[in-house]
Formats: C-alpha cells, sequence, structure tokens
C-alpha cells in the first residue's frame, strides 16, 4: 500500500510517500479503506516536535489519527463489525499505532463507530477527536439545561462542535472568537458571538450574566486563556480545557471555587484504558449527526494523500474554517 510518511522530525520535516505491506487485522482489530482523514493540531505537534513528546511514532511515520473508510478485513473477536461497514473513528498516528495517512489502516475496533449516515466520508472524518474531545469536556463539566455556557474558540475545531452539542443539552450558548466571518460562524451555529478583541471578559461576564458568570466554560484555546476563564466562570462553575500546558496562577479560580476539567482525548489510545468509551460516544456523535443536531464544518481547500503537507501548512496558517481534510 501507499503511505505518506515522515523520516525525520521537525517543524520544516518533508513527508514522502512511501509502499508498506498491508496490514492484516490482530484480534479485536479490523483494516479498513482509509478514504479520508483530518488534521489535527496534536499531528502537527507530532511533526514539529516528534520525540520531545513522548508519543511520537518511530520513523518511518504515518501519521494521521482521525479517518472515516470502508472496513477490508475483521478479526478475530469482532463481532459488531463486517467487511463492507463504513465507520469512522480517531485510532492511530501515535506510539506504536500505525496513522490514516495511508491506504489502509489496522484499527482496534472499540476505538471506531458506523459513520453517520448522512455525511460524506470527507465530512465524517471531520469528527471524531474534536468530537470526543467537545463531547468529554462538557460531560465533566456537567452541562445541563438551561445552563449558560462559554465557549472560547467557538468556530476552531474543538469549539464548532462544542458550541452544537451545549446546544443539544439545551443550554444556552455564548462563543468568544474574533474576525468578522468567524463571529458570523459562531452565529450560524446558534451562539452568542463575543468578539475577544472587542470585549473584555468583564464587559462580557457583565452583559451576559449580570457578572454572575457562566455555569460552565469550555476553553479550546487553553494555556494563558484559562485566565480568562476563570474570570468568566461563576461561583463554583466548572471549566473544562483541550490545552493546560503551562504555569498558571490560580489565584482566580481558587477565589470562584472553579472545578477545573483537564481533556486528554488520547489517553485511551496511548495506555490502553477505556478505549470502548470512545466507541461509545462516536456511536452518538452519529446518532446526533443524523438527527440534524451536529453538522462538522469542513474547510474549503482539498488535498489529496500527496498534499498532507500543504494541509499541515493550511491549519498552521490560522486561516482555515473548521477542520482541514485529506482526501486519500
Amino acid at each position: 500500500m501507499k503511505a505518506m510518511a515522515l523520516s525525520k522530525y521537525g517543524p520544516e520535516a518533508p513527508f514522502a510517500q512511501i509502499d508498506l505491506p498491508k496490514p492484516t487485522p490482530e484480534a479485536g482489530q479490523v483494516v479498513l479503506r482509509v478514504q479520508a482523514t483530518s488534521v489535527n493540531t496534536v499531528d502537527t505537534m507530532i511533526r514539529n516536535m516528534g520525540n520531545d513528546l513522548g508519543f511520537s511514532p518511530a520513523t518511518p511515520a504515518v501519521l494521521g489519527m482521525d479517518f472515516a473508510g470502508t472496513i477490508e478485513e475483521v478479526g478475530a473477536g469482532v463481532t459488531d463489525f463486517a467487511v463492507g461497514d463504513e465507520v469512522y473513528g480517531c485510532a492511530g498516528g501515535l506510539a506504536e499505532l500505525q496513522g490514516a495517512l495511508a491506504q489502509y489502516m489496522p484499527a482496534d475496533a472499540r476505538l471506531i463507530a458506523k459513520k453517520p449516515k448522512s455525511l460524506s466520508m470527507r465530512e465524517a472524518a471531520a469528527i471524531p477527536l474534536v468530537g470526543i474531545t467537545a463531547y468529554e469536556g462538557l460531560k465533566r463539566a456537567g452541562v445541563t439545561a438551561g445552563q449558560k455556557v462559554l465557549v472560547h474558540g467557538g468556530s476552531g475545531g474543538v469549539g464548532h462542535i462544542g458550541v452544537q452539542l451545549a446546544r443539544s443539552l439545551g443550554a444556552e450558548v455564548y462563543a468568544t472568537d474574533g474576525g468578522d466571518e468567524r463571529l458570523a460562524v459562531v452565529r450560524d451555529l446558534g451562539a452568542t458571538a463575543i468578539d475577544f478583541k472587542a470585549e473584555t471578559v468583564e464587559d462580557y461576564v457583565a452583559e451576559y450574566t449580570n457578572g454572575a458568570g457562566f455555569d460552565v466554560v469550555l476553553d479550546t484555546v487553553g494555556a494563558a486563556n484559562l485566565t480568562n476563564s476563570f474570570n468568566a466562570v461563576a461561583l463554583n462553575g466548572h471549566v473544562a480545557t483541550t490545552l493546560a500546558l503551562a504555569e498558571l496562577d490560580l489565584s482566580p479560580a481558587h477565589l470562584q471555587g472553579a472545578s477545573l476539567h483537564i481533556v486528554f482525548m488520547l489517553i485511551p489510545m496511548l495506555y490502553n484504558k477505556d478505549r470502548a468509551d470512545h466507541g461509545a460516544i462516536l456511536t452518538e456523535l452519529a446518532r446526533l449527526v443524523d438527527s440534524g443536531a451536529l453538522k462538522p464544518i469542513v474547510d474549503a481547500p482539498r488535498f489529496a494523500l500527496n498534499e498532507v503537507g500543504a494541509a499541515h501548512d493550511r491549519l498552521a496558517s490560522g486561516k482555515a474554517i473548521g477542520k482541514v481534510v485529506i482526501v486519500v
């Protein structure tokens, strides 16, 4: 099979086409024909940082975590899937798990689900990592109907899914972003758009919560922005973040009595822990998609497998709206 791989790591490390043996399924696995894969920030981090991350694959490295495709072979013990099933998931591209930048990919059957029937392969491949991340963040924060939920980065990969999931739970949703196009996306998703460049945290907390703060903050920006989240959350409220790799003064969180939830959705893949939870979440996300409650945003430019470098550049440019997807 053909695959795109890195022979070394670094910001300028090029992807090159290589030939690899077509995988065969081990017990509990399926082998699928990859038809689309999306680029996530963690993919660019692996390419740039390599072994410094601690979970980058050995070279030649086949990256790509998300995929949508069709099952070609089923391993021993797999009963929920059959040859010909159209599936999606996040199941490789790190540690010893082969990624989706290849014609074929082995995947643990616990990490996948049947793809939403109403979506194309290209659309379905945009969901898994960001969808699971947003779902876990909102679940840990205990979002319920009637709450006020603030999403930082509402037009981004995790953010645009988080906005829709929070609305499906009956929450009143607000989202920060910057630029007319991104703010328009936030409004189209059904959230109240907040221009973080024009409004201070104090301003929008006063305007939209009468100074009380938001019940839940889903922070998809993280790091230094966590301070803004702590300042925006209500007393005894919840902050869920996708990025806590920073040294921060937690005094604002302490004074709010805030609970902090850190979502690192790679744990099931890295440590073989609770992998079936991801399959269950993907099944629920597919149900929400097919019911009309959830729709992924796919960035307009189209990329083929041999254009993975350009796809990475597109994500790194900050110009992408929604998910950057590669058609295999």
